[in-house]
């Protein structure tokens, strides 16, 4: 079949590695999105406690 063009060369390793490389962004977004929560979730009740002393 003989050697690819470079045209399709780019798209031939777009097609190999472009779902890996998106789903590690889409992974590594979600893991700092639920490291934020997890962070809020944790101070949420020591701030919670603070409004509560300071209520009459």
């Amino acid at each position: 079949m003989g050697t690819l063009h470079p045209a399709e060369q780019a798209a031939t390793i777009a097609l190999l590695f472009g779902p890996f490389l998106i789903l590690g962004v889409v992974v590594f977004i979600r893991r700092r999105e639920e490291a934020t929560a997890t962070k809020r979730a944790r101070l949420k009740p020591s701030i919670d406690a603070f409004d509560d002393d300071l209520a009459p």
